[in-house]
């Protein structure tokens, strides 16, 4: 009985051994699932980030890897879909900012706020630096194939970038201190956009790779005054 008592010790060690680290393996996936704090989960990936975090519930950073982009040009190019997007399903009528500050390095690197219905049918608000090298608020509404209009240039790294959607409009908005807004656009995806998914993204078209950081993040479930953004 002894005998086996000395053997049965060990085995029990290494069974616990085994449960607690899948128990820690467990763990860590669970704490790798994104979460921002005041926005409705699950938040899911369309397209995996080469990094990304959250820092403190609160702030989100996107590094999207070397020729990352999102664009069905007009010029009757090839489509491109590979930007790392991070989405949730909003409520019908919504609003959600963010602070984005842009790690700019080449031309087109990008960090945005997307809504996507389905492969044909999205757009997106970037703060991007252009072909004149200048960081500019650009939006891209795409049905079937992309309108793309560069906007605002800012002074600096860092901007404001609003969306917000009553019925089937939805507009975008820019600010340089997050109080005062200026639209950039206003448009539709349609009246039905049961599918509709909205979040955040970066790109690096023709670089190496661009990390933009989405922070001050806040989700509204309600309609707005469209015009003021309030």
């Amino acid at each position: 009985m002894r005998k086996n008592m000395r053997i049965l010790l060990p085995l029990a060690g290494l069974l616990v051994a085994v449960l607690t680290a899948a128990a820690q393996t467990t763990l860590a996936a669970g704490n790798n699932v994104p979460a921002i704090d005041g926005v409705p989960g699950p938040l899911t990936w369309q397209h995996p980030a080469a990094k990304w975090k959250i820092d403190s519930g609160r702030t989100l950073s996107i590094t999207a890897g070397k020729g990352t982009d999102w664009f069905a040009s007009p010029m009757g190019d090839e489509p491109r879909d590979n930007t790392p997007r991070l989405v949730f399903k909003p409520s019908d009528d919504f609003v959600l900012s963010a602070k984005v500050t842009v790690d700019f390095q080449s031309q087109w690197d990008s960090g945005a706020l997307v809504l996507y219905v389905n492969n044909s049918l999205w757009a997106k608000l970037c703060f991007e630096m252009t072909i004149e090298k200048h960081p500019t608020i650009v939006s891209v509404v795409t049905r079937g194939l992309s309108d793309d209009n560069n906007s605002i240039v800012i002074s600096g790294s860092s901007v404001y970038l609003k969306v917000a959607k009553a019925g089937q409009a939805i507009f975008f908005y820019a600010s340089d201190d997050g109080q005062k807004w200026t639209i950039i656009r206003a448009f539709s995806l349609g009246a039905s956009t049961s599918d509709l998914h909205i979040g955040f993204s970066s790109q690096s078209p023709v670089g190496d790779g661009c990390t933009s950081v989405f922070s001050e993040i806040k989700y509204v479930p309600k309609r707005v005054d469209l015009w003021s953004g309030k």
